[in-house]
């Protein structure tokens, strides 16, 4: 898969009041990114993009990892260049976050790092997970609840789980220093007041700004074109579409599921760019789906908004949710939600 160019991206228009208490205020950092900005100029929405292919380098990454990131709802943001961040020193971050979560537990109370407080946090790395050998290594941060019986035999439990990925990020790589790691996309799974401590305990520590990522409707039809483009062993899911009607006293949604098979039929029927897919496409393809749906229900579907797209590869929601399905596409997904991240910092 090429390296993508930044494309069209909507803000969130709604987004959590107890995550966004915490994920704000601008860094250090945004000088250096306001001066590289200056000297980069905006490159327009892409009019074309190449299938999502699985990466080679994929074939690198633990199995087992991969799997537990898969069928999973996970809530997007961006993320500014880390500080100093060190991936040698993982095992020293873990009781460095250990120790501020308990603190922030016990509202502020001091407290020494290395004692047991009944959870304890991981960071690992993830191999394999990036689009080219300049990317930066993905890794992982869990954390966990231990068991309280010697004698259990469940295990520890997981609360939380965060992964910070950069997939074919040379745009951002290119505009900053050596002393900053470029993890642009973060994906978080758990309860958002712990998302919001991490994030609280990562800006402070690196010098970072976390934002969360929408997703617009004009990408979430990128998404769908994409996705049902991708050839597929066998479909896993129905193709699903969800549009939002703005109406009083509240909003209307209109679902429409289509047969994988008969989705796939219409992109091959509208594709004329072996390997890519074009504007032109997505828009023929969505269009399609429009008139056939107004042939059956008499409703202009281009006068309401996209939602969600939900497809065998993906499914992603403009509120920034995003479940991945098929571990053959991980990588290609990845780098498409990058593209945005990026476009969002810049």
């Amino acid at each position: 898969m090429d390296s993508y160019t930044a494309p069209e991206s909507t803000p969130r228009q709604s987004a959590s009041s107890s995550v966004k208490n915490y994920f704000v205020g601008a860094t250090p950092l945004q000088k250096q990114l306001e001066s590289a900005r200056k000297l980069t100029s905006f490159v327009p929405t892409p009019s074309r993009r190449k299938i999502p292919q699985c990466s080679q380098l994929q074939e690198d990454a633990e199995l087992q990892k991969v799997a537990f990131l898969l069928h999973k709802q996970w809530s997007l943001f961006s993320l500014t260049p880390l500080y100093k961040f060190s991936y040698t020193n993982l095992k020293e971050y873990s009781k460095l976050l250990s120790a501020f979560i308990a603190a922030e537990k016990q509202k502020g109370l001091a407290v020494e790092v290395g004692e047991d407080f009944n959870i304890k946090v991981i960071f690992s790395a993830l191999l394999g997970m990036k689009g080219t050998q300049r990317d930066p290594e993905a890794f992982l941060v869990q954390i966990l609840s231990k068991s309280q019986l010697p004698s259990e035999n469940g295990g520890d439990k997981v609360l939380w789980t965060g992964w910070f990925c950069c997939i074919f990020g040379d745009n951002l790589l290119e505009t900053v220093s050596e002393d900053f790691t470029c993890l642009p996309l973060f994906l978080a799974n758990g309860a958002e007041t712990n998302t919001a401590i991490i994030g609280t305990w990562f800006q402070k520590t690196f010098d970072c700004y976390f934002s969360p990522l929408a997703i617009s409707a004009f990408n979430l039809s990128w998404m769908a074109a994409m996705w049902t483009a991708c050839k597929m062993d066998r479909y896993m899911a129905t193709t699903e579409f969800l549009w939002s009607v703005p109406c009083s006293p509240q909003s209307l949604d209109i679902s429409y599921a289509i047969h994988p098979e008969d989705a796939k039929a219409l992109w091959d029927s509208v594709h004329k760019t072996p390997g890519e897919v074009t504007q032109e496409e997505v828009d023929l393809f969505m269009d399609c789906l429009y008139s056939h749906f107004y042939r059956h229900f008499k409703i202009h579907l281009s006068a309401t908004r996209l939602v969600r797209v939900s497809t065998s590869v993906a499914s992603a929601h403009t509120d920034g949710k995003i479940k991945i399905l098929c571990h053959k596409y991980l990588i290609g997904v990845l780098a498409y939600l990058t593209e945005l991240a990026i476009f969002q910092i810049e």
